[in-house]
């Protein structure tokens, strides 16, 4: 059995109520670090997910798929 805090992903989205990008871990309330640019808050997840060995979904900002999920 995982034990807990194994096999977390982050998850990347804009968020609607500011517009600002938010890193969280999958099913986490709340934002772990919030960016200006969607190229910030992806540095950021690539380096923690690196170090960590975790995995980044990021979510679609706008078009027909608006907040689904992309594997990144």
């Amino acid at each position: 059995m995982a034990e807990k805090g194994e096999n977390k992903t982050y998850h990347v989205s804009k968020r609607e109520s500011d517009g600002k990008w938010q890193v969280k871990y999958a099913g986490g309330e709340r934002a772990i670090k919030l960016f200006d640019t969607k190229k910030e808050a992806m540095d950021y997840t690539i380096t923690m997910a690196g170090n960590q060995q975790r995995g980044i979904l990021v979510h679609a900002s706008k078009g027909p798929n608006k907040g689904k999920l992309r594997k990144k």
